[in-house]
C-alpha cells in the first residue's frame, strides 16, 4: 500500500468481510433457488409429458374404435360400386353382362348412370323417391349401369352421426354382399330420417341388412358397430367435394348432392319437383344415352 492510500480502520475491515459473507450467502442461496426450479420444471415437463402420451393413447384409440381405418372391397369405380344385370355388382371377381337386347349407346356399351349422394341429404332421397323404380328397371334388365359414390358431410344435421354411420352399413354390405347394395342403399333412403333428428341406431341398420338377405350378415354387423370404414369415409368425402376433384371422365364437380351425371352429362333439373319427376328423368336418360 502506497503512503497516499488510506488505511481501513478495524470497524471498517469488520464490515467489509460482513459484506462479503453476505454475498456469498446470496449467491448460494440464488444457485440453490435455480436448483430447485430446475427441478420442478424439469418434473412439471415430465408430467406434461407423460399426460400427453396418455391423452394422445386415450384419443387415438377412441378414434380407431369410432372410426377404423378399414378399405371397403368393391368401391372400385372412382370409390364408387358399379352395378349391372340382375342388380349384381362388378367386382375382381364378377361382371354383369349388359342384356344384348336391350338399347345402347352410340358407343356401343350401355348407358351408365352416375350418382353421388349422402344417406341424410333429403334431395337425394327426393331424386331416389322418384326414379329408383326407373333405375331399377333399367340396370336389372341390362339396359343400364349405375355408379353409386356415397359421400358423408352432413353428420351435423342429425344428433347421432347418422350420415356417416348409413354410409359405413353400406359399405359394409358393398364390401361383403355386394349383390344387395342396390336394394340396402334404397332400403336407406326408404328410412331416412328428418333433418335435424337421430337417425337409426346401428341396431336397426343391421336389421336392415337383414331385410335385403345379405350373405356375411356377422361380418356386416361386425362391420357396422365397429365402423371400420370411418377413415376412409371422411377421406374419400374430403377428396370428392374439394374443387379440383371432377367426376372421371368429365369436368363436373360435386360440391353437394346429388350429382347425377349419365354418360357424362349432367341431370339439371330446374327445380326439385322435376328432380324427382321420373318422366323427366327418362327424358333426359333417353337423350344422354345417345351421346
Amino acid at each position: 500500500m502506497s503512503p497516499n492510500e488510506s488505511r481501513q480502520t478495524r470497524a471498517e475491515q469488520r464490515e467489509a468481510t460482513r459484506q462479503k459473507a453476505r454475498e456469498m450467502r446470496e449467491a448460494s442461496a440464488r444457485k440453490e433457488r435455480n436448483r430447485s426450479l430446475f427441478i420442478r420444471l424439469g418434473v412439471v415437463a415430465g408430467l406434461l409429458i407423460i399426460v400427453a402420451i396418455i391423452s394422445t393413447a386415450i384419443i387415438t384409440g377412441t378414434a380407431k374404435n369410432a372410426s377404423g381405418k378399414g378399405t371397403p372391397a368393391n368401391m372400385i369405380y372412382d370409390n364408387g360400386i358399379k352395378i349391372g344385370t340382375n342388380l349384381e355388382a362388378f367386382t375382381a371377381d364378377q361382371t354383369p353382362a349388359p342384356n344384348p337386347n336391350a338399347g345402347v349407346g352410340s358407343n356401343g356399351q350401355v348407358p351408365n348412370i352416375q350418382v353421388y349422394l349422402d344417406y341424410q341429404c333429403p334431395i337425394c332421397q327426393i331424386f331416389e323417391a322418384g326414379n329408383s323404380d326407373q333405375i331399377r328397371s333399367l340396370v336389372s334388365k341390362g339396359a343400364a349401369t349405375v355408379e353409386i359414390h356415397p359421400l358423408s358431410f352432413l353428420d351435423h344435421s342429425s344428433p347421432n352421426a347418422y350420415s356417416s354411420r348409413a354410409e359405413n352399413a353400406a359399405l359394409c354390405v358393398a364390401t361383403y354382399s355386394p349383390n344387395q347394395f342396390f336394394d340396402f342403399n334404397a332400403l336407406l333412403f326408404k328410412h331416412q330420417n328428418a333433418e335435424n333428428t337421430a337417425g337409426p341406431e346401428n341396431s336397426e341398420l343391421i336389421q336392415r341388412t337383414t331385410e335385403v338377405k345379405v350373405s356375411n350378415a356377422s361380418k356386416i354387423a361386425d362391420c357396422i358397430n365397429s365402423k371400420a370404414y370411418g377413415k376412409w369415409i371422411s377421406d374419400t368425402t374430403a377428396t370428392v367435394i374439394n374443387p379440383k376433384y371432377t367426376v372421371k371422365g368429365t369436368n363436373i364437380t360435386v360440391g353437394g348432392t346429388p350429382v347425377v351425371v349419365v354418360n357424362g352429362q349432367q341431370y339439371s333439373p330446374a327445380t326439385v319437383a322435376e328432380l324427382g319427376d321420373p318422366a323427366r328423368f327418362a327424358q333426359f336418360f333417353q337423350q344422354a344415352s345417345k351421346k
